[in-house]
């Protein structure tokens, strides 16, 4: 009994456990307050004047990099000053404007960072975690974020635990259709490491190579403090 006795008192690491929800509800997104759930997802359908819009945006300025600091109150007329007043432009922005009210709502912000980027390559190709609260992240054009679940990383993997290899050689996950990936339109909350509680848990997730010629037009909502860290989906 006395042998045993220290083995009772050794500290395990903590092992966390999280899960995605997914819903066609725009009320699916408030799951990310739930401990256990590291991404939730509002899969949508985007009406034909947005997709078009995308479409149309990506030809016409197919270097557009929109990054600013906005409120629910001046979003939009930000957004018409950069898209412009054209029918198409004006129904982007108000979607738009109406994901960043939301996500000011849901988390208590008066500001947050915005980001709208036309992409011709995967700016972060290699899997990876943010090191922010939480992130929203849609794709009005082309394909969209991929990410792995919680119980299928292997998180010494991650960055220098590669040790040079691609994501899928190094075992940081066992088979190909371990990746999932969000759908154009679709609108996510990704969990990061700076949420508190979540540490060692932040969604895992990566930029989708894009084929030759294609194009992606890209929606980032930050907490306003995350703007200098924040990198590409």
């Amino acid at each position: 009994m006395t042998a045993l006795a220290p083995a009772l008192n050794v500290a395990f690491p903590e092992i966390k456990c999280r899960q995605a929800v997914v819903g066609d509800q725009l009320d699916v997104l408030a799951d990310i307050y739930r401990e256990e759930v590291n991404i939730s997802v509002w899969q949508r359908t985007l009406p034909e004047v947005l997709s078009n819009a995308a479409e149309h945006l990506l030809l016409e300025r197919p270097h557009l990099q929109i990054s600013r600091t906005v409120s629910p109150k001046n979003a939009y007329e930000i957004l018409i000053k950069s898209l412009g007043n054209k029918a198409e432009p004006v129904a982007l922005a108000a979607d738009i404007a109406e994901l960043a009210e939301m996500f000011c709502f849901l988390f208590d912000l008066k500001c947050i960072g915005l980001r709208l980027t036309a992409l011709g390559h995967a700016m972060c190709p290699r899997f990876h975690v943010d090191w922010v609260p939480c992130r929203l992240v849609t794709t009005y054009q082309g394909r969209a974020t991929q990410w792995l679940a919680h119980d299928r990383v292997d998180r010494g993997k991650l960055g220098a635990g590669n040790q040079g290899k691609s994501d899928e050689q190094s075992g940081l996950f066992s088979h190909a259709d371990d990746i999932q990936q969000i759908r154009q339109g679709d609108v996510a909350l990704l969990k990061g490491e700076g949420w508190a509680g979540n540490e060692e848990a932040g969604l895992v997730h990566r930029s989708p190579q894009l084929n030759a010629g294609a194009r992606r037009l890209l929606l980032t909502l930050d907490f306003t403090d995350q703007l200098r860290e924040s990198r590409q989906h």
